[in-house]
């Protein structure tokens, strides 16, 4: 647990020097629910660019990923070249991972599918919470799951539907992004706030 250097409020984490950036994430998204369908596609994008490295590494290359991305407007994203996807490859404002550069691809037209079939991907999304945000009342981070049935049912059906990078403990991160689940420690300033109604 992160105390903020300069405002002196308790959170979960971003509170070192120079991560006001990341104070700000913990503050204004982590666990707020998220029900917009290009915004569940651009932390759905950043979930899987994550697999490997730090949540922290990805926030600073966010910007990067939006332009890159076309501002995650998914059907754009489902629409690029093989050439448009290559030279990414060599774009140093994001992670230049080839497997992880095609799967934005390969997820949108998925995501495009589940859209078509539900009437949004935040419709499908939330049915798995039954349309309500699992509040949690940790003490530690020690005590926080990686993986959950929910994510493990979440995670399984979208490989089936052909996704990739959506393995259970991505997919228990992406929850928490979006708000499916709220794992505020109980010692945190954002404990017990009405996510539901909390606006950005």
């Amino acid at each position: 647990m992160d105390v903020s250097l300069s405002d002196g409020k308790m959170r979960c984490f971003g509170n070192k020097p120079g991560q006001d950036y990341y104070a700000d994430y913990h503050d204004n998204e982590w666990s707020v629910p998220e029900r917009n369908d290009q915004k569940l596609f651009e932390m759905l994008v950043l979930e899987g660019a994550q697999a490997g490295l730090s949540w922290d590494t990805v926030l600073k290359k966010r910007e990067g990923y939006r332009k890159a991305f076309h501002q995650f407007d998914v059907s754009k994203v489902a629409a690029m070249s093989d050439d448009a996807l290559e030279a990414l490859r060599e774009d140093a404002s994001i992670i230049r991972n080839k497997l992880k550069i095609y799967s934005a691809r390969k997820n949108a037209r998925v995501f495009l599918a589940i859209q078509k079939e539900f009437g949004s991907f935040a419709d499908y999304l939330w049915g798995f919470v039954d349309n309500k945000p699992q509040i949690n009342h940790w003490v530690s981070f020690e005590q926080v799951p990686v993986t959950t049935d929910v994510s493990d049912a979440l995670a399984k059906d979208l490989k089936k539907r052909g996704m990739s990078f959506v393995g259970s403990t991505i997919i228990y991160a992406y929850m928490q992004a979006v708000g499916l689940v709220n794992d505020h420690l109980t010692r945190c300033w954002c404990y017990g706030r009405d996510h539901e109604t909390f606006q950005r």
